[in-house]
């Protein structure tokens, strides 16, 4: 019962589906939504969201780049975290002497 040969590959599965036909989209009428009554969104729809995030990103660049409220959280917190241990230093030092 030794042999050299590999065990020969399981034959694959058998998956037991449904055809479904595809069905096109229906052309927007007057809906406002941003969507077709099949649930697609519009092309329109989808530029609007994609130029929006866009703006939005530059405007932060922007802000970040040029003014003190753009900038970053982690920046806020270090600059908390050092003017807190200076007054605790202050406060210690008043206490001692």
């Amino acid at each position: 019962m030794t042999s050299s040969e590999p065990d020969p590959a399981p034959p694959p599965e058998v998956v037991d589906a449904e055809i479904v036909e595809s069905v096109p989209a229906e052309p927007v009428t007057g809906n406002d939504t941003g969507y077709t009554d099949a649930g697609v969104p519009t092309f329109d729809f989808v530029r609007d969201r994609i130029e929006g995030r866009v703006a939005t990103a530059q405007g932060r660049g922007e802000l970040d780049a040029e003014t003190p409220e753009g900038r970053t959280l982690a920046q806020q917190e270090a600059d908390r975290d050092a003017a807190a241990k200076a007054r605790l230093e202050q406060i210690r030092r008043s206490m001692n002497g």
